[in-house]
């Protein structure tokens, strides 16, 4: 028989929790369609579904110029769950889709064209995959397998098909049909992306975002009425070009978060270091043992590399970390998400004696009470358990990225060897991490006066990283960081 550990029991899991209905909103940007606007929105607002609690339409005009404005006064006076915004001056669909997603209050948010090739029937099936799977996106794809399938344009296809192969080997995702207008987004996932385009480009844009952020996309088959440029198509060959440099453009720029009170953009480009965490993994592994709690855990860049176990349970405050944890956890009955704050005793109290590790990285250096922290992992560790704790190193390399990261201080090895004794444990070792990349460090934050982390640096970290870490040892100075290994006794 296999014994799971107690606190599985007691911890909830994600799939306990779903919601068996989603509020919808349903973001339509408009230009010129005073034909078939009314009957496109006739059919969204005719939505009916045993997984939709609540409908919003959010009607983003973008200067139209052919009488549809006067179609949409009606609509919207005739219905209160269609809300109606005018651009002052055309800015293409992106921009409609962002302010549109401005005032989106659903638990969803779905693009709807307001022509009628898509049809707002096959929306219900995209919510699925939410409520089932635990999706952070689906798709709306028209090339998947399906009971019938209209065909369609034979070189618009060819160049759809060929612009979804080039975002699939940039991604390495496998997605059918990434210029589907029918995207459907978590909200507050979607309200987290910067979203920069203000053309077609948009739908490139959106979908290799969510793959930077390791969002759970799924695909479902979708209906579609192409209409032809006679009848008012409106994306041309230039589009094609243009999706191409988006490509390129989004690959290379990890432009992937909103700038928020976590910081959550900045320490993007350090997360996407694969084989510098992966260094810093081996690093810390010695110290780990069978039942874990990670705070601080960000995207589970270290978490992925140490389950699975008995028991780990990975925490953070950031939701947007949150909800990926949520999402990456399903699956995995030993693991565990929660919002800990590491200061909040309260948060610790269901935790209390049950852990064999507690593991807390480049994260101390941000609490305002460093010793209350510590207490709390001394709460939650079980007699003979490790605190593994990383640390930033040197004081006098404080500088202007430290600032932008919202560091208190950085560590001496002396420090954190007094901070873990003074909080009750017994400092089993401390140890320098990551020489080489001091001077780096000194250039850009007390030369340079950087905020951010240059991304060639990083990337010459990540080709030089083989041989960075052979030589680590030989350069005469601590470590950029430090660890503490403290045991409570």
């Amino acid at each position: 028989m296999i014994h799971l550990h107690p606190l599985l029991n007691k911890l909830p899991a994600r799939e306990t929790h779903r919601q068996r209905e989603l509020a919808l909103s349903v973001l339509v940007p408009v230009y010129n369609e005073r034909h078939l606007v009314a009957a496109s929105l006739e059919r969204v607002l005719a939505l009916e579904s045993v997984h939709i609690s609540r409908l919003e339409v959010i009607v983003v005009d973008d200067h139209s110029t052919d009488g549809t404005e006067e179609v949409l006064q009606q609509i919207a006076r005739t219905d209160r769950r269609v809300r109606l915004i005018r651009h002052a001056r055309n800015q293409g669909k992106g921009a409609a889709v962002r302010t549109a997603l401005d005032q989106a209050s659903g638990d969803v948010c779905v693009v709807h064209d307001a022509d009628m090739e898509y049809n707002p029937a096959d929306i219900p099936a995209l919510l699925v995959p939410f409520i089932e799977e635990g999706a952070d996106a689906v798709f709306g794809s028209r090339y998947l397998s399906a009971p019938y399938r209209r065909t369609l344009m034979y070189r618009h296809t060819q160049i759809n098909k060929a612009l979804t192969g080039l975002t699939n080997w940039v991604t390495d995702l496998n997605l059918s049909d990434v210029e589907t207008c029918y995207k459907a987004v978590s909200t507050p996932l979607l309200k987290s992306l910067p979203l920069r385009s203000n053309d077609f480009r948009f739908e490139i844009e959106l979908a290799l975002k969510l793959a930077k952020r390791r969002a759970r996309i799924f695909e479902v088959p979708i209906r579609y009425l192409p209409r032809s440029y006679e009848e008012g198509k409106k994306i041309r060959a230039r589009d094609g070009l243009l999706a191409l440099l988006a490509i390129a453009r989004f690959s290379l720029v990890d432009d992937i978060y909103r700038a928020d009170q976590y910081g959550s953009n900045i320490l993007t480009s350090l997360q996407n270091a694969r084989k510098f965490n992966k260094w810093m993994g081996d690093t810390l592994r010695p110290f780990i043992g069978d039942c874990v709690l990670e705070i601080g855990a960000g995207i589970g860049t270290l978490t992925s590399q140490f389950i699975p176990r008995t028991l780990y349970v990975a925490s953070d405050i950031n939701p947007h970390y949150l909800d990926y944890l949520h999402s990456y956890s399903l699956g995995k009955p030993y693991l565990r998400v929660l919002h800990v704050d590491a200061t909040q005793a309260s948060d610790f109290a269901p935790l209390a004696n049950q852990f064999d590790t507690a593991l807390m990285v480049n994260v101390l250096e941000h609490v305002p009470d460093e010793q209350a922290t510590l207490r709390n992992l001394h709460h939650a560790l079980q007699p003979g358990g490790r605190a593994v704790i990383l640390v930033p190193q040197h004081p006098a390399l404080y500088g202007s990225l430290d600032v932008a990261l919202e560091h208190r201080e950085r560590y001496t090895a002396a420090g954190l060897r007094a901070s873990l004794e003074k909080a009750g444990f017994t400092v089993e070792r401390v140890l320098d991490f990551n020489r080489t990349s001091v001077p780096g460090w000194a250039l850009n934050a007390k030369v340079l006066k950087r905020t951010g982390f240059s991304r060639v640096q990083l990337k010459i970290l990540e080709v030089l990283m083989p041989a960075i870490r052979r030589l680590d040892r030989v350069w005469p100075w601590g470590g950029l960081s430090v660890i503490g290994v403290g045991i409570k006794k």
